[in-house]
């Protein structure tokens, strides 16, 4: 019997299941996907892209190709709730698409300090597209002046947007930036000592600020105000405050976790309504609170699969496994970078060049489908 499959968001999670979605539909399923964009973005080559180490069309995948490609349906635009009674989702435009099963891969967003009046020049770290429309413009910094470049936020984002900041200055042979990061209650707090080093003393050298402990109050014209009084001059303010789940789940009275994305079981599906799967940074597994990290959801692709056409077709449900320890690589600008993994950590050259190319493989294998 023909079924109604609906997939919302195109990324990390899904991209297994988009590479099947023949299988799916060839089984007489419908499938509707539902994307912002008609491409997503790897969130990995991101900053990559920012320094120009990597051309947009190097770090995006096809969504609506492959899903046209295999019979499914494409639909430009954004989900704002879901209706879990009458199995409808509702787009930001009052469209509604029935489904029979759902899977969730509606990504995170990174929250915002309060902010006085329009600002020409203050980026979020995502969506990942707007980090081409932030290299544009620091290009025409760097081509009149040495702007102040403000970072807020004290994780691996902030990290490497700086370095890839950076690097984007030297190589473009214009005005050299300051740059500052406003980190919070400390730099990288939640990794090993060694690896906040090793970070930070590639940073320091390129005369990086990393301010600590300090914490932004709000953002103005031209200034970034601090929870002290302090106010430093910015012209270019990029927002890498870690990020939070979609606020769909909230919005639609779904069962979430406390960081409000779907609270999912073991076989990443809804504790509250069964036909609704989910993966990637919008879910919370109830089971064992993960980090946000695209390491969880690539691991997921093959579960959300197996358990989607289960749900489809009939059959038993996998359990997702989280696994162990995962590979860190930052990309810090200047093809260098940081290796961590279990007891093995080393910085340079050699780590950018791992990172490069596991990241190109990755898209290789899926950039294939197109």
């Amino acid at each position: 019997m023909s079924k109604q499959l609906v997939l919302i968001g195109g990324g990390h999670a899904h991209m297994v299941t988009l590479a099947n979605l023949a299988t799916i539909t060839k089984n007489g399923h419908d499938v509707t996907v539902i994307g912002p964009s008609e491409f997503h973005y790897y969130s990995g080559m991101g900053p990559g892209m920012l320094s120009g180490t990597y051309r947009p069309e190097e770090i995006r995948f096809a969504t609506r190709l492959v899903v046209e490609k295999q019979g499914g349906t494409f639909l430009h635009g954004k989900a704002a709730t879901i209706d879990p009674e009458r199995r409808l989702v509702i787009l930001e435009n009052g469209h509604t698409v029935p489904y029979d099963v759902l899977s969730c891969n509606a990504g995170s967003h990174v929250p915002k300090p309060a902010i006085e009046g329009e600002l020409a020049d203050l980026y979020t770290v995502k969506p990942i597209e707007r980090l081409m429309e932030a290299k544009d413009r620091l290009v025409n910094h760097f081509g009149r002046h040495s702007p102040d470049v403000v970072i807020v936020g004290g994780g691996p984002s902030a990290a490497e947007v700086a370095g890839n900041v950076w690097q984007l200055a030297a190589t473009t042979g214009g005005h050299m930036p300051r740059i500052t990061i406003c980190a919070g209650s400390a730099f990288m707090s939640r990794f090993p000592a060694s690896v906040r080093r090793r970070i930070s003393s590639v940073l320091g050298r390129r005369g990086v600020i990393i301010r600590e402990p300090v914490y932004v109050k709000s953002v103005a014209h031209d200034a970034v105000i601090l929870n002290n009084g302090e106010t430093l001059p910015a012209d270019f303010i990029f927002l890498a405050l870690g990020v939070k789940p979609s606020g769909i789940f909230a919005d639609s009275n779904i069962a979430t976790g406390p960081d409000g994305g779907l609270q999912v079981n073991r076989f990443l599906q809804s504790t509250q309504h069964p036909r609704i799967f989910g993966g990637g940074d919008c879910i919370y597994f109830q089971d064992q609170p993960l980090d946000k990290v695209g390491v969880y959801a690539v691991r997921q692709n093959p579960v959300l699969l197996h358990n989607i056409m289960a749900q489809l077709d009939g059959g038993d449900l996998m359990p997702f496994d989280p696994g162990g320890d995962y590979l860190l690589i930052f990309n810090l600008g200047g093809r260098v970078g940081v290796f961590k993994k279990r007891w093995l950590e080393f910085g340079g050259r050699p780590a950018f060049l791992i990172k490069d190319y596991i990241d190109r493989k990755f898209m290789k294998e899926f950039q294939a489908m197109e």
